[in-house]
């Protein structure tokens, strides 16, 4: 059995899945796009069925990707009941996409998510009513705490095993009538779809079904058009905008019904946007809040930190002692131990800590804010409001990041978006500001780096509007509701975003370690220094520096890593002065992407704009490394 769950962005959805899937899941991506969904395997009732938890999506009539994708992915996959979960404190919202699901012919459940915020907010819901109403199982739900999360999944293998799809709902008499005159024009063209949706999707103007039922049956266009413009004249409007009123009707109609409004009270969450939205205390709070998060970053790891090298130390010391009569070896297991050391003692303390306050800003309904106040500051300094989505994402990953801006509608705001997803230190090259500056030079010079990173990018920004300029349409975000995310979801949310590196990224580590050791061996390590010697003479860096920044491509915590190798020293402060370590980190955290973000580049956008952005990084990273040099030179 398979179940898919499906609702609109900050419905709890995702909460649900980690609920029951935590760790277990599993990432992919849709056939042919860079749209991701995530499945896994749960036990209900002692059967395994396969769980799938499609994108977010506010309709399925749309022509964004991810509502494309999670369309797409019912109606041509064997999906044996579908959890709509929808927001009980904005329920008629929520339904409007109920009643597009209810139009599938597959078994359908809703899960009223969040009903403690809403009897907070003095909602009362009579779900049995709702669910007499829809015809489909209604049952309450507070994902975050695990109420409900059985009884919904019981009733979804019972609602998966009968099989018994919903009725659809009902139009008004003139659209039946374009649905019937459509539905009987196809002769079963549609499949899968069934005739009835294959008749809505038409009247909603879906270009790929239209495109497909015209080569095989030329007559239908012709009467398709008809239809519409029948439609358009009897309600001044496009048949699109007329079912996607009536269903918003409809669920507006089902949400007065079932829900009545009690006595509201304000509480100290509604209070707190008062100061973290405000135009002057949400930007201090935004500095206290990332100073305190990167305080509590540092704290732990370097108490991680300090203890795990010398422990590692004391065993490379001793391998290398034993195998002094073999030199190479020597070498070839000092490079494993050191590959070893910095995944677990130099990026790990550091990553995890930073994953773990990722996750828990993002669930608690913070990030959003933060997009809200980085949106407004953006757009003073002529920066595309959207830009901000993707900038959020690239703290994570710059991958997911570049991914994001498939959802800008013009080249020229992907291409923008794009350039300044892959400004932003993403987990990798937290690694290198943690373990150099901060280890070294404190907390407050690596809180330093990141602020200056935003000015560097807002920079970045405003010249590139100034080349190609255009008008930076405003951002719609929709901001959750604050809510305190259990230990568990946050916990398993930043393991399902760390363990890429301990299974992908900590690999290549380890074997980019060995590769340095051979190539310290046979002395080839002097040609990538000698190629790369302008720029560490410009930039006042040890000639050493060529291999790490080489290797660094790869993955940025190379460039860290192999740093140690390069230069022989255990401790970096005896190889480099502070002035060195800043040049040094700043340059890092912008020049040329990881090899996964130049190659999604190159698929969302194509060859010769990754490249010009991989340019464009080298010369930002070269001149923001040059300006960090002065600045430091007058501190230090």
């Amino acid at each position: 059995m398979r179940i898919a769950l499906i609702g609109q962005p900050n419905c709890g959805k995702s909460t649900l899945f980690n609920q029951v899937a935590g760790y277990r899941a599993e990432t992919g991506n849709f056939s042919g796009t860079t749209v991701t969904f995530t499945e896994s395997k749960v036990r209900v009732r002692g059967e395994v069925v396969e769980l799938v938890d499609l994108p977010g999506t506010y309709t399925l009539s749309g022509t964004n990707p991810a509502e494309r994708e999670s369309f797409c992915y019912i109606v041509s996959h064997q999906v044996d009941v579908i959890i709509n979960v929808v927001d009980a404190s904005h329920l008629a919202q929520g339904l409007s996409l109920t009643m597009e699901l209810l139009e599938l012919s597959r078994p359908v459940v809703v899960a009223m998510n969040m009903m403690d915020e809403a009897a907070s907010r003095g909602l009362t819901i009579d779900g049995p009513e709702l669910q007499r109403l829809l015809g489909v199982p209604v049952l309450p739900l507070v994902a975050s705490k695990g109420r409900g999360v059985q009884n919904l999944f019981v009733a979804a293998q019972q609602v998966g095993q009968n099989g018994n799809p919903p009725a659809r709902p009902v139009y008004s008499r003139d659209v039946e009538q374009a649905i019937q005159a459509v539905r009987l024009s196809l002769n079963g063209q549609a499949a899968p779809l069934s005739p009835e949706l294959g008749a809505i999707r038409l009247l909603e103007g879906d270009r790929a079904l239209g495109e497909r039922v015209s080569s095989t049956n030329p007559t239908i266009t012709a009467m398709l058009i008809q239809t519409r413009q029948h439609i358009f004249q009897e309600r001044g409007q496009q048949a699109e905008w007329v079912i996607s009123a009536e269903r918003h009707g409809m669920a507006a109609n089902l949400a007065h019904a079932v829900v009545q409004q009690g006595e509201c009270r304000t509480n100290w969450r509604d209070r707190l946007d008062d100061i973290f939205l405000h135009p002057v205390w949400g930007y201090l709070s935004l500095v206290i809040i990332l100073l305190l998060f990167f305080q509590g970053i540092y704290r732990l790891g370097s108490i991680l930190e300090q203890p795990l090298l010398a422990f590692f130390d004391g065993i490379t010391l001793q391998v290398a002692t034993v195998l002094v009569p073999w030199p190479f070896l020597a070498e070839l297991a000092s490079g494993l131990m050191l590959g070893i050391a910095g995944g677990l003692a130099i990026v790990l303390p550091y990553l995890f800590p930073f994953l773990i306050g990722l996750s828990f800003l993002e669930d608690i309904g913070y990030l959003p804010r933060i997009a809200f106040l980085m949106d407004a500051l953006m757009h003073r300094i002529g920066l595309h409001g959207k830009a901000v989505v993707p900038f959020i994402l690239g703290y994570g990953c710059n991958v997911p990041a570049v991914m994001s801006t498939r959802m800008l509608e013009e080249r020229r705001d992907r291409y923008l978006a794009a350039t300044l997803a892959t400004l932003v230190p993403c987990a990798a090259r937290l690694a290198v500001v943690f373990g150099l500056v901060a280890f070294y030079l404190g907390p407050y010079a690596a809180l330093g780096i990141y602020l200056f990173n935003l000015f560097v990018i807002a920079l970045t920004g405003r010249v590139i509007s100034k080349l190609i300029p255009e008008d930076s349409p405003g951002l719609i975000l929709e901001m959750p509701v604050y809510r305190m995310p259990s230990l568990r979801a946050v916990l398993q949310k930043a393991w399902f975003r760390g363990r890429e590196f301990i299974f992908e990224a900590w690999p290549a580590l380890i074997i980019g370690s060995l590769i340095f050791s051979i190539m310290t061996y046979l002395n080839l390590e002097v040609i990538f220094n000698a190629l790369l010697l302008p720029l560490s003479w410009l930039l006042g860096l040890p000639p050493q520096i060529g291999v790490p920044l080489v290797f660094g491509i790869l993955r940025k915590e190379l460039s860290l890593i192999m740093l140690r190798q390069a230069l022989g020293f255990v401790d970096f402060s005896v190889a480099l002065t502070p002035v060195q370590m800043i040049t040094y980190t700043v340059f890092v955290v912008f020049y040329i992407p990881c090899l996964a973000t130049l190659t999604v580049l190159k698929r969302e956008l194509g060859r010769r704009d990754m490249l010009s952005i991989a340019g464009l990084t080298v010369i930002i990273a070269t001149l923001a490394a040059l300006a960090a040099r002065m600045i430091a030179s007058l501190i230090y």
